[in-house]
Formats: C-alpha cells, structure tokens, sequence
C-alpha cells in the first residue's frame, strides 16, 4: 500500500501542473475562438432546455432536460459537498476563486465537448434495452474528427481515452461517491462502512440495470431536488450569518493571489499549490475538458449538434458558480476550515496519519513511526523531525481516553498494531481529542456552526448526510453510462453487461477504502483522461467554430418554435 501512495503521489506531483495549463489554456483559447459564447448564448441554453424546442422525433434517447439533469447528476454530486472542503482544506480559501475561473472558462470547454460529441455521435439499432440507441463522447470525434481534418489516424488515441474514462468511472464517478457516503454515516451513526456499501449498491445497481432511458427518468426528478434542497439550506445558513458573508469573500480574493498557511497547514500558503487544488476540485465539480458529460448530452433527442452544446453551457455555471459557492461561503463565512473540534479518533481510522510541521504552519507526510509517545495527553517532541499525529493531515494537539477529554493518555501508541498502551499495560483502541475536519465532514460542520444561532446546529448533519446520499448516488448512477459507453467502443455491445457488475463491485470497494487514497487515485485518472480531450478540442476549434457560425446563422430553433 505504501509503494502505492509513492506512486499516485509521484503522477499526481508531474501530472497537477500540466493538468492546470491545460485546463485553464483550453478553456481560454476556445472561449476566445468562439466569441465568449459562454455570455453570448447561455440565454438560448435556457431556451433549449426548458423543452420549447423539443421534437420526439428526432434521433436520441431523452430529451433536452434529461440529458442535461443526467450530466448534471454526474457533476452535481460530492465535489459540491466534499470536493469544496477538500479544495479549502488543502488549498485554502483562495482555491475557491479558481474554482471560479475553471467554471467560466469551463462553460466554453463543455459548450465545445458537447457539440463535437453530438455531431459525431453514432447509431445503435436493435440490443437489449440497458444498451441505448446511440452512443458518443470524445473517443468518436477523437478517431473520426481529427481523421477527417487532418487525416490523421488517431483511433489509438481515441482508445486510450476511452479506456482510461472507463478506469476513471471507476474512480472518480464511483468509488469515491461510496467512499463519501459511508465516511459520513459512519462519522454520524458508526455504521460499518461495508454495509453502507452494499446499500447503496444496491440502489445503483437496481437503476443502471434499465440503461440510459431509466437513468435519464429518475435523473430529472432527482437532479433539480436534491440541488433545490442542498442550495436553500445553504441560504439559510448565509442568511443567518449574513454580516460575514463580504468578509468571507475578502478572504476568498485575498487568499487567491497571497494565500496563508492556517491551522496546522490546512491551506500551505503555496499561491501554485492553490492554484492546483482549486483547479483539480474545479475539474472534478464541472467536469469541463474531461469528456464525461459529452457522453450523456450525446444521447439528447436533437438534429442540431449546438443546440445540445448550448444546453451543457449551463452545467459548470449551475454546478460551480452557484452550489459550489454556497458550499464555500458556508465554510468559509463560518471558519470551521480552521476550526479544531472534539473527535473520536479510532486508532485503525485510514484518515489517521503522521506529519512534520514547520514554523510556517505548513506540514509534509512522513512513514508512521515504530512507536509514538504521549505524556500528560502531549506529544513528546523533542525535535523538529519528531512526527505528530494528524487525523485528516491536521496535528492533534493533545489525547485523552473519555470522550469529555478530562483524562489526559499517558503512555505508548503502536501505529502498526492500531493500538495504545498506558503504562499499568492498558491497551486502547480509541482516544479523544480535537481535531480538524476535511471532506464532507467539514461541509457539515460548517452547516452545525452555520445553524447553530437559531438552535438547529443538530440540523447541520441530517442536511449534509441527505445531500451527500442524493448527490453520490445520483453522481455514480450517471457515471455507470459514461463508463458502459466506453466500454462499448472498446469491445462492442457484448462488454455492457460485464461492465455494469464491475462497476458495482467497485462502488462497494470504494466504501471501505481510505478517502486519501481513493481521491488521490481519481485525481490520477482524471489528469490521463482530460490531457488528450483537451489537445483533440484545440485542433477540431476551427471544424467547431464553422459548425456554431452555421447552427446561429440557420436559427433552425424558430422554425421548430413556429410549429
């Protein structure tokens, strides 16, 4: 397992940075070509999916609206809930306003990675019902795109996208939705996390078995509730807390360019390190340049390839700009990105590690060592490269053995055996004390500190617990069609099924795994998938921007309005 953190550590170390360039390069080059449609048309995009333009007759398998609530169900999900916390955990505030950037720029991405993907999208008649009538996403305008501009023969590329969104629907769109769900019923009801597993197993399983037409049904009904839901709690909260609201986006702009190292190196004070993280988390939110959505807009009842791009226009705006700063603003107008607050700390938890702190308040990982010592509840330190304890990467200052921390632990803990030992030889399996939050759990605690001025602080938890289930499974559910898509461009229609039980061992095997590890390991997959998309986005630009001049110029949405 250590030999695997070295290596996701040391893809993620090479691979952030040019993830970065690319994301924000591409973004800006394609909202430059194509007149920064993103402002231009996300009007029109509004129009198409409200279904006045809608024809039955046309090829695809859901409408406008389905196909924008199912990408939304992907992108809608932990990275609003977790994904925020975990950018201002690492990244500090800061990293919230580049989540911004990546969202605005990411709206002509997406707007660009729709339209190809309808427009080269293909046809699948007869199959059983999970198989769906059409099938599309960047591996189609990858191979037969780029080989009918250039000539090029790029199917090996075109494979080697699909193949990796397969591995990272695995990941990203599965794994750590199960992770996020169980790591937040077994922080609130320390349910096994096994069994929150199978749960919600079941439920994706049951879904994905009817294919993208099921998926799209139970997507529109879930996609606008759960976010209407999540988005009016959040108001509450701002509401209640109203005279911190311009504060908070003070430090948001100012931790952006000169951000600081907060407590115990949340936040590293790194301006690149921010940068990175709201980037990454910005990426994960939206999923512009990452060639997901496309897949699940290529199955839009539509002739008109832009008319579907217009529609994706609203995904990273509605996604980022509205539910991911109400996540933010919830954290960051609260403070609880900096708060310690009392934990129960399970000894065998995979979100206890071991770091250094420097004087800056910043911290680097370190091997656990051999035996670590406690005196009176305190670390013994006795030089700067003595390791401290850290739940969620953030040092614990002091240990008890009850949970109202009025009995210091004295004594050894053995981090390999997952136990303590007080010198009369009591072992413990369990010790108290204050600890910071990350994830999901952070988001929470914010709505407790965010709800508590009206005595509801006991709300704070349902709400995210609610939100987290709805958004995870709805997240995982869209994301098993990214995938079967995938699938059947690599092998054909016979790899559909087989796909699905995979995919459903998967969701069960992210719930048990550590949220450090299996984040870690969907930033890896997401870096490999998007790099290609992105590079196949720039060099169709030009076949792009003569399909939109066309599409606007035709106006073919008012003959269908005239009917």
């Amino acid at each position: 397992m250590e030999a695997l953190e070295h290596f996701i550590s040391f893809a993620n170390y090479w691979l952030s940075p040019v993830l970065v360039v690319g994301l924000l390069g591409a973004g800006a080059y394609l909202t430059l070509r194509l007149g920064f449609i993103q402002f231009r048309k996300l009007g029109h995009g509004f129009a198409v999916t409200s279904g006045k333009y809608d024809d039955p007759n046309d090829p695809g398998d859901v409408s406008h609206f389905q196909a924008l609530t199912t990408a939304l169900s992907a992108t809608v999900g932990t990275g609003n809930i977790a994904g925020v916390a975990l950018a201002i955990h690492w990244g500090g505030p800061g990293a919230l306003f580049w989540m911004w950037m990546t969202a605005i720029l990411g709206m002509a991405t997406k707007y660009s990675e729709v339209t190809l993907a309808q427009h080269y999208r293909v046809q699948m008649e007869g199959g059983a019902k999970w198989d769906g009538s059409v099938a599309g996403g960047p591996m189609y305008y990858i191979e037969r795109g780029i080989k009918d501009v250039f000539g090029w023969n790029w199917k090996p590329v075109a494979a080697f996208f699909a193949f990796m969104l397969m591995i990272t629907s695995f990941f990203t769109g599965n794994a750590i939705q199960s992770n996020t769900i169980a790591t937040q019923v077994a922080d609130n009801f320390g349910i096994a996390t096994w069994i929150t597993g199978l749960v919600t197993a079941g439920i994706v399983g049951a879904v994905i078995i009817g294919g993208i037409k099921r998926i799209g049904r139970v997507t529109s009904i879930l996609a606008p509730v759960m976010a209407t839901v999540y988005v009016a709690a959040a108001l509450v909260v701002l509401v209640i807390n109203i005279d911190l609201i311009l504060p908070a986006f003070g430090t948001i702009f100012s931790e952006a360019f000169n951000p600081t190292a907060g407590v115990a190196g949340t936040g590293m004070g790194i301006f690149l390190f921010t940068l990175r993280y709201g980037v990454q988390r910005g990426l994960f939110s939206n999923e512009a340049g990452q060639g997901s959505a496309p897949i699940a807009h290529s199955a839009a009842k539509t002739d008109e390839p832009v008319s579907e791009g217009v529609v994706a226009l609203l995904e990273p705006f509605i996604d980022t700009i509205v539910i991911c700063t109400m996540t933010g603003l919830v954290i960051v107008s609260t403070g609880v990105f900096e708060a310690k607050v009392p934990t129960t700390l399970s000894l065998n938890d995979g979100n206890i590690s071991y770091v250094n702190i420097d004087d800056t308040g910043s911290f680097s990982g370190v091997s656990d060592p051999e035996i670590f010592q406690i005196d009176d509840g305190y670390p013994v330190i006795e030089s700067d490269s003595d390791p401290r304890l850290a739940f969620y990467d953030i040092s614990v200052d002091r240990f008890f053995t009850d949970e109202d921390q009025t009995i210091p632990f004295s004594g050894s803990l053995f981090p390999s055996e997952d136990r303590a030992e007080s010198p009369d030889g009591t072992a413990y399996s369990t010790l108290y004390g204050d600890a910071g939050r990350n994830s999901s759990p952070l988001t929470t605690l914010g709505f407790e500190v965010g709800l508590a001025p009206i005595g509801l602080g006991w709300l704070g938890k349902y709400i995210v617990l609610i939100s987290v289930f709805l958004f995870a499974v709805s997240t995982a559910i869209s994301w098993s069609y990214y995938g079967d898509r995938c699938a059947n461009y690599l092998w054909g229609r016979k790899a559909i099924l087989p796909y699905k039980f995979v995919f459903l061992i998967f969701h069960f095997l992210g719930a048990i795994v550590a949220v450090t590890t299996i984040w870690d390991l969907g930033d890896v997959a997401l870096s490999l998938v998007t790099l290609p998309n992105v590079v196949a986005l720039i060099l169709l630009s030009g076949l792009l921007k003569r399909i939109t001049d066309d599409y606007f110029v035709r106006k073919p949405w008012i003959k269908k309005d005239s009917v």
